[in-house]
């Protein structure tokens, strides 16, 4: 009863003993079918270290997660009510707004609040087993448990988490055994009052080939959406995105890029990393001139930030989940 847990992740357990006897007994009796456990528990091969004496448990890496939180969350009128859902969440987790449904487009912050939300938690429950995942790598987990005839291990990862964050979740609509998944996984987590947050580009009612029994579990809790931001939070978001880069912008600078990146954040944040390598590794002032050839540099090599008629097409098909060739076929 003195063993204690040193640290868990990274697939690695490391328990620490103060008597050099008992991490040889432990070793000897109890790693393999720890190890085996844990495997089955989470899906993944589980590493079990016991270390014995004075020991200090090495420091952590920064998780590229850290930076995600709810403080470096820019709050403004567009995006004001899911914030707060996703606050109320993090401080009362499986309460009143479970799932956390929080939809918008690409590059608006959803998957910023989902990360907000797993680093409250973190700190406040470290006890807590946390997944995050994207629609489309829970489909090819799937995939690869039927294939390796290991599904019971992947719903075992899945069903026993306290948080569990799907980001993109119109991913799998369409993919019927996924869906058939994660219908006993949410209700395999809602009722064991575990939380559940999902994010899409669209409420469930948009999702077409989404199953009305997954759109209606979906909106059991609380939808929250997510506008492009106004012109004032777009001016906040690159100073703020300034000086974490060590840049400084002058404000017709500042203004030029909200006036002319209006619909996503990460395209205001590649816009300042553009302007601050073009200063720094060309010598050039930064002035509105600067501002907007590092705009134009970047639709260049984003070509999908000019909208064409082929893309404008392509993007309507993928919205409705159906081939350009039938959209603009006789049918």
């Amino acid at each position: 009863d003195d063993v204690t847990v040193v640290s868990f992740g990274d697939n690695r357990l490391v328990l620490h003993s103060p008597v050099p006897f008992k991490k040889e007994f432990i070793e000897s009796k109890f790693i393999a079918p720890l190890q085996d456990v844990l495997h089955n528990l989470t899906g993944d091969p589980i590493t079990v270290v016991v270390v014995t004496g004075e020991y200090t448990a090495p420091s952590t890496s920064t998780s590229p997660y850290d930076d995600y939180t709810f403080e470096r969350f820019i709050v403004g009128s567009s995006n004001k009510f899911a914030h707060a859902a996703a606050l109320a969440v993090s401080q009362r987790p499986a309460a009143e707004n479970n799932p956390l449904f929080i939809y918008g487009n690409s590059g608006l912050g959803k998957t910023h609040l989902m990360y907000a939300i797993a680093n409250v938690l973190r700190r406040t429950h470290p006890e807590y087993r946390i997944i995050y995942v994207k629609g489309e790598d829970f489909t090819n987990e799937l995939i690869t448990a039927i294939q390796e005839g290991n599904v019971q291990a992947f719903r075992n990862k899945y069903r026993m988490v306290d948080l569990l964050l799907l980001d993109d979740v119109q991913f799998i609509a369409g993919k019927e055994r996924t869906q058939e998944e994660f219908f006993h996984t949410f209700n395999a987590l809602y009722e064991a009052k575990k939380q559940i947050v999902l994010t899409s580009d669209r409420p469930p009612k948009e999702i077409n080939t989404l199953e009305d029994r997954m759109k209606t579990r979906f909106e059991w809790g609380l939808l929250a959406d997510i506008q492009p931001p106004d012109f004032e939070t777009r001016i906040a978001i690159i100073r703020d995105k300034a000086v974490k880069m060590g840049v400084e912008l002058p404000d017709d600078v500042s203004n030029y890029i909200a006036e002319n990146i209006q619909a996503n954040i990460r395209q205001l944040e590649g816009a300042v990393k553009k302007i601050k390598a073009m200063h720094e590794l060309m010598g050039e002032r930064i002035t509105v001139s600067l501002a907007e050839n590092a705009i134009d540099a970047l639709r260049t090599e984003n070509p999908g930030l000019n909208p064409t008629p082929e893309r404008i097409m392509e993007a309507v098909a993928n919205y409705f989940y159906i081939p350009v060739e039938q959209m603009i076929s006789q049918n």
